[in-house]
């Protein structure tokens, strides 16, 4: 029998050395496509591709494409996790089972050199409007969802035989400039195209295709390592000017609660640091068996001096949380330390990706704080709103002990 605890680490990640997940299969078996699908079909691709992390660096690569015409608004939709928060789980599998993913198997060092197909690829990621495709499979889809906690649901999947772009894709000229640039750095491109305006979901894609980085240096990046590696990037581009900023002069909490997915976001004043602590409650994805006197904190945290190694225990949902406040704190040109508090209870049954963790904390952020300038009445406040016994976090936590013995200058001043 397999620890729940590891379970809430893994993810899905296959460190019970078993072939496939156990949790994940029993969604796979369970949801059913509601639509039949022929081998050859024309239809709208969303600007949407896939790449599996399996068998690296021989790698499954997939657009995401419509078996019918969609106007643009809907095909939009369909793919825009910045836009996704707030609709109910069953209208996002709705979305994510009408996209087909046609698969083939490419050398991920591929990009550095791409084919004329995978150029093709390429540009429906660059597109600034869904593009209509023509798509040959060499057999019809196989009829069931895939699903993730780092990725959104997958829709059907066949072998592709061919694929032709219906029309030409007209690309952002910012876009196709640091594209074509094959003498830039990923991560310089990256954080250029952020502050010029193009979303972080956007980037993920670009990413992922290969279409940036110095050209010997490209290479195809599975989905779920380039959600985390593009969170990642940007949250440290705008921590370079947060950390020069003046500190926050009051305590903030902020909250929010989508997919049975409860955030409590702590502001406290002082010098940046970040710690996310987390717990899963029985019932929920990753702990669907377990009592409630074996629910275990995980935490992940850093100093002002930033991490070193992978949030391991938190694993993507550190760096999607982390972009987010880093975002509210760059639009309010402060700094201060954050720990968030997150607890997923049973209405959270299907895992539907890491997208979630950065809109919920992005919503929470537009919240009207409370605010205190005791911490131990806001740590109180927050015993009586969470489900954990709050003694878990504290032994959990590397950065309230820290917080709770180091008095501040503001405190001084109002004593």
């Amino acid at each position: 029998m397999i620890n729940p605890n590891t379970c809430v680490k893994c993810k899905g990640r296959l460190f019970c050395s078993l072939p496939k997940c156990p949790i994940l299969e029993k969604f796979y078996s369970t949801q059913q496509i509601s639509r039949k699908i022929g081998k050859d079909f024309q239809g709208t691709n969303p600007n949407a591709l896939f790449i599996s992390w399996h068998s690296w660096p021989n790698v499954s690569i997939a657009p995401l494409t419509a078996s019918e015409h969609l106007n643009s608004s809907i095909a939009e939709t369909i793919d825009d996790d910045e836009n996704w928060f707030g609709l109910p789980p069953q209208k996002i599998i709705d979305f994510r089972q009408q996209l087909v993913r046609s698969t083939n198997k490419i050398n991920v060092h591929q990009a550095a050199n791409p084919s004329n197909d995978l150029m093709d690829l390429q540009e429906i990621i660059l597109a600034r409007k869904p593009i209509d495709l023509e798509v040959e499979l060499q057999k019809a889809p196989e009829a069931r969802l895939e699903f993730s906690d780092f990725f959104a649901p997958m829709g059907p999947s066949a072998p592709q035989k061919s694929l032709a772009l219906q029309e030409n894709p007209s690309i952002d000229r910012k876009l196709g400039y640091l594209t074509n640039d094959v003498n830039v750095k990923a991560s310089t491109a990256l954080t250029e195209l952020f502050d010029y305006g193009i979303t972080a979901s956007k980037l993920i894609k670009v990413f992922s295709a290969g279409l940036l980085g110095v050209k010997k240096n490209r290479v195809l990046v599975p989905t779920r390592y380039s959600i985390t590696a593009v969170d990642d990037i940007l949250s440290k581009h705008l921590l370079e000017d947060i950390k020069g900023f003046q500190q926050l002069n009051s305590i903030k909490l902020f909250s929010s609660n989508y997919l049975d997915n409860h955030f409590f976001v702590l502001l406290i004043p002082g010098e940046w640091s970040f710690e996310m602590l987390e717990s899963w409650i029985p019932g929920s994805v990753w702990y669907p068996k377990a009592d409630s006197a074996s629910i275990k904190v995980i935490q992940d945290h850093e100093s002002f001096k930033g991490r070193k190694t992978y949030a391991s225990e938190i694993t993507g949902a550190y760096y999607s949380a982390r972009l987010a406040v880093a975002e509210y704190l760059s639009e309010i040109k402060k700094q201060a330390s954050c720990i968030i508090f997150r607890e997923i209870h049973p209405g959270y049954s299907i895992p539907l990706g890491v997208w979630q963790i950065r809109e919920n904390v992005r919503h929470a952020m537009q919240q009207k704080p409370l605010e205190f300038f005791d911490l131990n009445f806001v740590l109180k406040s927050l015993e009586n709103k969470l489900s954990v016994p709050f003694n878990k976090y504290l032994q959990a936590s590397k950065l309230l002990d820290k917080k709770q013995n180091q008095r501040k200058l503001f405190e001084f001043s109002l004593s």
